[in-house]
């Protein structure tokens, strides 16, 4: 038994970063000594001071979708009735043009009903674009099909970066920037890897030229990443999958990494998910791609990371168990005590920490 509450804390509202720093670089990083306990608060470009030449930085280059959208039910009459929202999750392998998406309010989305979308305030569109409900998942999910495969011109259309429920605001024109990576090149994310956000191109070029190698990889964060853990013995949580890929040159690099005796830094807990998902029981990664399902917590030991870079967690979540792998949970909990007596700033748009 692994007891949820173990990872509980309590968070003063107004640390919530609820809008991004001014600049991409301008948060700060708590880095957090694993061995000691002991851990300083430096601006972020520190972090080129913790790696050397031959060490490998590995990071998610998911890309968020815009994928909220809104509509309204079409009426028998040519009216339009009820509002709805909906987020795209995922697109259907086989028919284009239909999705797995969330919707919303789901007690009127049976199987049948046309929703012609529409902006926030309910104004219907110009061009008569909608989606038919083809029916609901075992998850809650549901499964739509539009009236056109296109659904990125779709996106562009009526499409909202979908920003995580604790923000409590609509998203802004900066947010379709300042929620995604600066490296961020494979569509298919409800979320942003947030620890990435806080790199700029002109900081990874200098990691580049001071030797450190930089390599990708993807996962498609779900949004069953900003869940908290509702059962008593987190071990019997039900982990959500998220579809990953690892490249053989990804791969390559974090072996011969460690096999040259340097250090593999994994940029957030999507980075450190496909990794662990591919290492053997030596650490050596094998490329893949796929789905995964992996729930790291206490007392799991990483096989394939040496540093990880990561935000502030929300309490009771697996993101804060995994982290809680590379080190003690007493370090981790009092090192997020320090932050808040600090007024670091938490969550997707907060500050981050360097676990070395």
């Amino acid at each position: 038994m692994l007891s949820t509450g173990l990872f509980d804390y309590d968070l003063p509202d107004e640390l919530i970063a609820r809008f991004p720093a001014e600049r991409r670089d301008g948060s700060r990083m708590m880095v957090l000594d694993r061995k000691s306990g002991e851990s300083v608060i430096l601006p972020f470009p520190a972090i080129k001071e913790f790696l050397s030449p031959g060490d490998a930085l590995i990071c998610n280059n998911t890309r968020v979708l815009a994928g909220r959208m809104y509509g309204r039910k079409q009426l028998p009459d040519g009216t339009h009735g009820a509002h709805f929202e909906l987020l795209l999750l995922a697109a259907d392998d086989k028919t284009p043009g239909v999705w797995q998406v969330m919707l919303k309010p789901g007690k009127r989305a049976l199987p049948g009903v046309r929703v012609t979308l529409a902006s926030v305030d309910g104004t219907l569109n110009e061009f008569g674009d909608f989606f038919t409900v083809l029916g609901k998942n075992d998850d809650d999910t549901y499964q739509i099909q539009f009236n056109v495969t296109d659904v990125d011109l779709l996106q562009a259309r009526y499409g909202q970066i979908p920003l995580p429920p604790y923000l409590r605001r609509e998203a802004q024109t900066s947010d379709a920037e300042r929620y995604q990576t600066v490296y961020a090149r494979c569509p298919g994310a409800v979320a942003a890897p947030t620890a990435g956000l806080h790199f700029t191109s002109a900081i990874l070029d200098e990691l580049r030229q001071k030797g450190v190698n930089v390599a990708e990889l993807t996962l498609h964060v779900g949004a069953g990443t900003f869940l908290p853990v509702s059962v008593e013995d987190a071990t019997k949580h039900h982990m959500h999958t998220e579809n990953f890929s690892l490249p053989e040159t990804t791969a390559a690099l974090v072996n011969a990494t460690h096999q040259n005796h340097h250090k593999v830094l994994a940029v957030g807990t999507t980075t450190v998910r496909v990794l662990e998902t591919c290492a053997a029981a030596d650490g050596t990664v094998t490329a893949k791609t796929g789905s995964t399902q992996i729930f790291l917590y206490p007392p799991y030991q990483p096989r394939a990371i040496d540093l990880l870079l990561t935000n502030f967690h929300l309490p009771k979540s697996t993101l804060l168990m995994l982290v809680s792998c590379f080190c003690p949970r007493e370090m981790v909990l009092a090192a997020y005590e320090k932050a808040k007596m600090e007024k670091m700033r938490f969550y997707s748009y907060g500050d981050c920490m360097l676990l070395k």
